[in-house]
């Protein structure tokens, strides 16, 4: 589990559960370092999300693929280190439970003893149910994550809206509930249309949260980067910016730059 301080009571998986049951929403929020972590929890989020987005967000890359165990462990500890309230979820990178089950095991073990974590991500239904099924044998909480999937972004060539045709809506029904019958704890719903995930949503007993599926989940969850408008070269429909960083900090480090160049800073009260 997350390092926690004993006054202060956690968000647990059993949490999530009681929330659903009556009806309060869940917060949720990417975190990948120290710091944001430390923010984010003081800011009363239910869920920190250790994303692989980091691949995009912090290391660049243009998919979620490349980001590897290590550099997910690193990210994780760091979000655990600065969490004393919410849930840490963490993603089990492309490549770590795919190709067996007992791979699948010992990358979720290796990740829950090294960070500290609270609960692990994964993405598909019926494709990886061995996985997940075996990881929850093991005592590891799992949430699922179902609709628009960017671990398989390859196979679908592009990131539109998923399970708009009818037998894919129905295989994702399926996947749903298969993932709910092998002990699931909750299942992210990314980027499908609002009607099906508030059908999903009824039809389940575990919460369900939801990017870019409406507002008939039982939660939300958004990079943290996307919603203060750090990141400003990508908004979909579904984003809400509730700030805008990128403007504010470029002004700030353009005004420390005219400062030091002017020789302003530091002045008398600002040195030794």
């Amino acid at each position: 589990m997350s390092v926690h301080q004993e006054n202060v009571r956690r968000v647990t998986t059993r949490r999530l559960q009681e929330m659903k049951n009556r009806g309060e929403k869940i917060s949720m929020l990417t975190a990948y370092d120290y710091t944001m972590a430390g923010i984010v929890d003081n800011a009363g989020v239910d869920v920190i999300l250790v994303g692989d987005s980091a691949s995009n967000v912090m290391c660049g890359n243009t998919t979620t693929l490349p980001i590897t165990l290590d550099q997910m462990i690193s990210f994780a500890k760091s979000v655990s280190r600065a969490t004393q309230r919410a849930l840490v979820v963490v993603d089990m990178p492309f490549g770590s439970y795919q190709g067996n089950s007992l791979e699948a095991v010992a990358s979720a073990i290796r990740i829950m003893k090294e960070t500290y974590c609270d609960c692990l991500k994964m993405e598909g239904g019926e494709e990886i149910i061995d996985s997940v099924k075996r990881i929850i044998s093991a005592g590891i909480p799992i949430m699922g994550h179902l609709g628009l999937m960017p671990q398989s972004i390859n196979k679908y060539g592009s990131y539109t809206v998923r399970a708009q045709e009818e037998d894919e809506a129905a295989k994702l029904i399926r996947d749903a509930h298969l993932l709910e019958e092998a002990g699931c704890c909750a299942i992210v719903l990314e980027k499908i249309p609002a009607e099906l995930a508030t059908k999903i949503s009824k039809e389940l007993s575990i919460p369900t949260i939801g990017i870019g599926a409406g507002g008939g989940t039982d939660g939300q969850v958004l990079v943290l980067h996307d919603m203060l408008g750090l990141n400003c070269g990508f908004s979909p429909r579904f984003l809400r910016r509730y700030a805008n960083l990128n403007e504010i900090m470029n002004n700030a480090i353009r005004h420390y730059v005219s400062d030091v160049k002017s020789g302003d800073f530091p002045n008398e009260q600002e040195q030794y």
